[in-house]
């Protein structure tokens, strides 16, 4: 007796349908990511910096944020941007090599500068933030300045040795910017705001080059005057916090507003031909 021949399975057409879906998934994902992306404004910039500074600051930067900012992440959620060390985590400056000048990502300039100018931070000396046009550290005058003087305090001078240290680890131009009060000055050595403001960024760059040894070609001087506050000037304290000087290591889009820096220092004259 012959056995009946089983029918053959039916094979589904529409398998591929199945790899079809995720690849459009993956798509609408990426595209929804990069929508988002084009829409950020100064605002949410600044949203995000005041958040990662905090976090930086209290130690609170997870495994999923350090994985997503770039480097590898260990089981305590420490990525390759942080080194190890006595009195715990600390953070390391990036590597980067003199050559064409570049803009490279600022954040862990912005964890070293957040750990090792804490005390500072906290006493409202100054203040470290990152924002679209660049890595902010303003310096008060009450700390860093005499009343109506350009002279630096020697007693801040280890504070700027650490921003100097970050500043010449990094490819970045640097604009340094003197800002002041709405308050009219005018004695024997300064006639306005705006002479005072561009003297105290000048001793600013002056003493990065001369005792910490930053290149000069990588740095530019403003005089903002009273014309640039960060509070209004109804108030000895808001005043207070206007008169300023902003270091400032800028990203891509702050050196739009630069003139086109040498790729190489320039020469000095020999002591021969200098006048």
């Amino acid at each position: 007796m012959s056995r009946k021949a089983k029918a053959p399975a039916h094979e589904n057409h529409e398998r591929w349908l199945v790899s079809y879906s995720d690849f459009i998934t993956l798509m609408f994902a990426f595209f929804v990511v990069m929508f988002a992306s084009s829409q950020a404004d100064k605002s949410r910039a600044k949203q995000v910096s005041e958040s990662v500074t905090k976090a930086l600051q209290e130690g609170r930067v997870t495994a999923a944020v350090a994985a997503v900012l770039g480097g590898t992440v260990d089981d305590k959620g420490v990525g390759n941007a942080m080194k190890k060390g006595p009195g715990g985590a600390r953070a390391e400056l990036p590597q980067v090599t003199k050559g064409e000048k570049v803009v490279v990502d600022l954040l862990p300039s912005l964890q070293y500068l957040s750990t090792e100018l804490k005390q500072e931070i906290a006493s409202g000396k100054l203040q470290v933030r990152l924002e679209a046009r660049g890595l902010i550290v303003s310096l008060t005058e009450a700390a860093f300045f005499g009343v109506g003087d350009d002279a630096i305090n020697a007693a801040t001078y280890s504070s700027i040795g650490k921003i100097a240290e970050a500043i010449k680890r990094l490819p970045n131009a640097v604009r340094l910017e003197g800002n002041t009060d709405s308050i009219p000055i005018h004695n024997s050595r300064f006639r306005s705001n705006w002479e005072l403001s561009a003297a105290r960024a000048i001793a600013m760059l002056e003493l990065l080059v001369d005792r910490f040894g930053v290149p000069e070609y990588q740095l530019a001087v403003v005089g903002y005057a009273d014309t640039n506050p960060i509070e209004s000037n109804d108030t000895a304290e808001s005043r207070a916090r206007n008169r300023r000087v902003d270091i400032v290591i800028l990203t891509k889009a702050g050196i739009q507003s630069e003139p086109p820096a040498s790729k190489a220092p320039p020469a000095k004259p020999s002591p021969a031909h200098a006048k």
